[in-house]
């Protein structure tokens, strides 16, 4: 699927267990000012979460990204959004699973101006000890 439009629209309808999590917490923060657009094309990516009106990219990640080609990936299109004057939040599938509400509140810290993401956390999985 070369149509970014289309393909959007494909994965929001095969969205991750992990994402609807965050989507039904996200979602509901319209009324407070903080409209989220799930799998939203911008710049040849499909970003997971978007809150443009106050540049937030939330991205949920699996241990893919915890690979070499995962992480170089990422550092480009960060890099990208980040020279745009985005701020991007990654969580990870498992934290999610664990407490999707600690992880919509991590977010909610963000849009709060905190930012625990400094560095990437590293996934328990591929993290060295």
């Amino acid at each position: 699927m070369s149509d970014p439009i289309s393909f959007a629209r494909a994965l929001r309808k095969r969205m991750t267990p992990e994402e609807v999590k965050l989507w039904v917490r996200l979602r509901t923060w319209c009324s407070k000012g903080y409209h989220f657009r799930r799998q939203a094309p911008i710049d040849g990516y499909v970003l997971d979460f978007l809150c443009k009106t106050h540049k937030l990219i939330v991205e949920v990640d699996g241990s893919q990204h915890g690979e070499k080609r995962g992480l170089a990936h990422d550092e480009r299109r960060d890099a990208h959004f980040r020279a745009k004057g985005y701020r991007i939040a990654r969580l990870w599938n498992t934290d999610i699973n664990r407490d999707p509400d600690a992880s919509a509140d991590t977010i909610w810290a963000v849009l709060q101006g905190e930012d625990p993401f400094v560095k990437p956390i590293p996934h328990p999985v591929t993290a060295k000890p």
